[in-house]
């Protein structure tokens, strides 16, 4: 029979361990943060949209009108900046440079 090779462990230090739950509690305190967003069921519906008007922008410059294309996915680019910002940004709120 051939001998076991026994197996390595390594312990992760105290700092990891805290870094790792602290990481967990901010990404819980952000999915609390999303559901109390009044503005969450038209959010969810952004990236059915955003695929949508590429289908059409296709069809635009596939029928050569590329300016409604250019337009169409300007406007597609602004509702993918809306859908990854961050909810405690609005517009007008102030910028800290930390």
């Amino acid at each position: 029979m051939a001998k076991a090779t026994k197996r390595t462990y390594r312990r992760r230090t105290d700092e990891e361990r805290l870094a790792e739950l602290e990481q967990k509690l901010e990404q819980m305190k952000q999915k609390v943060e999303s559901r109390k967003r009044q503005d969450s069921p038209v959010l969810k519906d952004i990236p059915r949209v955003q695929k949508r008007l590429r289908r059409f922008a296709q069809l635009a410059v596939d029928h050569g009108r590329e300016d409604l294309a250019n337009s169409t996915l300007a406007f597609v680019a602004g509702l993918d900046r809306v859908f990854q910002e961050d909810p405690g940004r609005r517009r007008g709120a102030a910028i800290d440079d930390d």
